[in-house]
């Protein structure tokens, strides 16, 4: 068994906005492979999906974003899992839009969703889906941007990025990690 987890912030105030790609990608999965319902479960929505005879937990942290770990937490330890079975997917705003970047392991960079995650699982080596929303424009706060909405033509460049990272996701799960960083780095 697989557990993808999506990044972001429950609630439709944080539809739609950039911080919010890991639950798009959650929703593009979720569609693509005709998973169960969605059901709430461990502080998250989870559904339940197969692909290529993998079963694949597909999860939506509820904790809010910076709280992701403790949700993330519960799911492992209920369905016995371990950072190897595991798949995070974030936006980073230091990456253009449109920009995937997966890794093995490595830091959180910043992203506070993230390394409440590596706190919670107590290793760095969680790999990790970034999925570009930036460059932050200058005057803007980086707080405000992550939180906005994508403008119209931004919106079909992320819808774009969220689906080629479901391609990343599917690679990683047939390929693995190592195949899924040459194809989509």
């Amino acid at each position: 068994m697989k557990l993808v987890v999506g990044l972001g912030n429950p609630g439709k105030k944080y539809d739609d906005t950039r911080h919010n790609v890991g639950f798009d990608l959650i929703g593009e999965l979720a569609k693509r492979w005709f998973a169960d319902p969605v059901r709430e479960k461990h502080q998250s929505l989870i559904a339940e999906a197969n692909y290529s005879g993998e079963k694949v937990l597909l999860v939506a942290p509820q904790t809010f974003m910076n709280l992701s770990g403790v949700a993330v937490r519960l799911v492992m330890d209920f369905y016995k899992l371990t950072a190897d079975d595991l798949l995070v997917a974030c936006d980073d705003f230091n990456i253009p839009l449109g920009t995937l970047r997966l890794k093995p392991k490595g830091s959180a960079g910043g992203q506070n969703g993230l390394n409440n995650i590596i706190q919670q699982v107590g290793t760095q080596e969680v790999p990790r889906l970034r999925i570009g929303i930036g460059p932050v424009p200058e005057r803007w706060s980086t707080v405000d941007f992550v939180l906005g909405k994508f403008s119209r033509d931004e919106q079909q460049l992320a819808d774009q990025s969220v689906r080629r990272a479901a391609d990343a996701v599917e690679c990683w799960l047939t390929d693995g990690i190592g195949s899924a960083m040459n194809r989509f780095n």
